[in-house]
């Protein structure tokens, strides 16, 4: 599985954008999915994950209620929707996929895609 994360960008907090992660493969809809983030000088954090089916969803804390993670199995696509932006929320966005199982540890996750970069200025 190749994924291609896009839709980063610039955006003043209180703002929104929609990330996308376009994955190659035809057994997407076999893997859970998931959305970490990397601000500089910090370590990787998770930020969402999405079951295969899209039925389950799991976020952390400091986006919960905020930030909406869904996914397209048609289209082979996985969403991360952000509202309400925060500076503390500029960081580069990656989206990665597990095979087996899905959860909150990088290690858990099979594949990775490249990372976008979300600035959320003040």
């Amino acid at each position: 599985v190749q994924l291609q994360a896009s839709g980063g960008g610039l955006v003043q907090a209180g703002g929104s954008l929609r990330l996308s992660c376009a994955a190659s493969g035809r057994t997407f809809s076999s893997y859970a999915m998931g959305w970490f983030r990397q601000a500089p000088g910090k370590e990787r954090e998770f930020v969402a994950a999405i079951s295969w089916s899209g039925g389950s969803t799991y976020y952390a804390d400091s986006v919960k209620g905020r930030f909406t993670i869904s996914r397209d199995n048609a289209k082979n696509t996985v969403y991360l929707q952000m509202n309400s932006l925060k500076p503390e929320d500029t960081a580069v966005y990656y989206c990665a996929a597990a095979l087996k199982g899905w959860g909150t540890l990088g290690y858990e996750y099979d594949y990775w895609g490249q990372g976008t970069l979300v600035t959320v200025s003040s």
